[in-house]
């Protein structure tokens, strides 16, 4: 964050406004290191303490974002962004949003490759038809492709009509209410915009909770956990990011609305909404896309 005071209030398209340089994105790269070594050590059951490394890196994570954003929302409330800095903001998140789009389009690939190539192959069709007689003769082409109980196949596969399809609804009707709030802002009614972001939130939240109970009935009803053959690791995979995904948002939106209920953010001149509302649509696709790939067909 600057510390120069003459540059509180440039004139339109006088300066590009330039930071000073920060530790900021270091220190955040230590703590979320910390986070991801800690869930890795506890998923591959290695005798580390990882409950500490994770609460301590989230804990030192929350501090460095919340230091930082808090940094660079008092520089935009103190008039030093002029057009080309939030011509700035909306390229780079257009491209956050871009490599978000490419990160789950890996783990699509991965699930389609294993559901259209991988599991024929296996069940020895055409020409592989000795392969599977001499190395995978009791195998059959099916999905979810249940393999031996003692492997992690004794399990039952996900039902798209329930919770699933609740959550779905949810998080459609978010995307409703996050674009009213995003009116209401534009046309100056500051308390329905803030009304319509605590639905939003509520809503994230309570998708957030249905999916907590699904994971509970997943793992105590149905058998079906991350050690559940390609399908229970595709499911937890692509469901499980989504899910963190969901969670950043909602974080985002209770920050939005917090800053919105101080008097932030003006009808015309608010990108820190719109690029949080930007990224909980493109929530709210993939999990149109999770919905239809992992559930429903």
């Amino acid at each position: 964050m600057a510390t120069d005071t003459h540059a509180a209030s440039p004139a339109p398209g006088s300066r590009y406004f330039v930071p000073n340089p920060s530790a900021w994105p270091f220190g955040l790269t230590i703590g979320l290191a910390l986070v991801m070594y800690g869930v890795a050590t506890y998923l591959e059951d290695r005798p580390w303490p990882w409950t500490p490394m994770i609460v301590a890196g989230a804990l030192f994570a929350f501090y460095i974002i919340f230091s930082w954003f808090r940094g660079v929302a008092m520089e935009s409330e103190h008039g030093k962004y002029n057009a080309q800095v939030d011509r700035t903001f909306r390229w780079g998140m257009s491209w956050f949003i871009f490599s978000e789009v490419m990160f789950f389009g890996a783990f699509f690939g991965a699930l389609f490759y294993t559901r259209v190539l991988s599991v024929p192959w296996l069940s020895g069709s055409g020409y592989r038809l000795l392969t599977n007689l001499l190395l995978w003769p009791k195998f059959e082409a099916g999905w979810p492709s249940n393999g031996p109980a003692h492997v992690g196949g004794d399990f039952e596969g996900m039902e798209a009509w329930g919770l699933p399809a609740i959550n779905t609804l949810l998080l459609i009707t978010s995307s409703f209410t996050v674009t009213w709030a995003h009116h209401a802002l534009k046309e100056n009614h500051r308390t329905k915009c803030i009304l319509f972001m605590w639905l939003t939130i509520a809503l994230g939240a309570t998708f957030l909770g249905c999916q907590a109970s699904e994971y509970i009935h997943a793992y105590t009803v149905q058998h079906l956990t991350l050690h559940s053959g390609v399908y229970g690791s595709t499911f937890f995979m692509l469901t499980g990011f989504h899910g963190l995904h969901v969670t950043l948002g909602t974080i985002m939106l209770i920050v939005i609305t917090l800053r919105l209920m101080n008097g932030h953010f003006k009808p015309d001149s608010h990108f820190g909404f719109e690029g949080v509302a930007w990224y909980w649509h493109f929530v709210d696709v993939v999990w149109i896309g999770l919905f239809t790939f992992v559930y429903v067909l």
